[in-house]
């Protein structure tokens, strides 16, 4: 083997060992697919205003409130969203700081990035 292989080899070595393990990138996934769904996006927007119960939340996004009982679940579970209980009533904030910079990038990347969107051009002809 060359020495100009051997630092290829050891390069990638090198960084192969830097990966996280799968099961930690699982877990990113997992998270990122929890944030791209559009429903329970807008709830996690309208978090980012501050504390919400589920009555108000299913008002500002016009949904259920059975299904934004049920998307909140599932964003609590995976520790996107926490609750605070007052009496019968359960408001809900986003989970940690690191819930929020997640949004804040994405929303700060869409607003500066012009999204393609191929398989909505995708019965469309380029024009010359």
């Amino acid at each position: 083997m060359s020495n100009r292989a051997d630092v290829e080899v050891r390069a990638l070595d090198s960084l192969r060992g830097r990966l996280p393990a799968p099961a930690a990138v699982a877990d990113v996934a997992d998270v990122f697919s929890l944030l791209g769904d559009p429903s329970r996006l807008r709830l996690l927007v309208a978090l980012l205003e501050g504390e919400l119960c589920v009555s108000d939340l299913a008002e500002v996004t016009e949904h259920s409130e059975s299904a934004v009982s049920h998307a909140l679940k599932l964003l609590r579970a995976h520790r996107i969203v926490a609750v605070r209980r007052e009496g019968r009533r359960a408001f809900y904030r986003l989970d940690d700081p690191h819930v929020r910079m997640l949004l804040d990038l994405a929303i700060s990347h869409t607003a500066h990035s012009e999204m393609e969107h191929p398989e909505r051009s995708a019965g469309r002809r380029a024009t010359p």
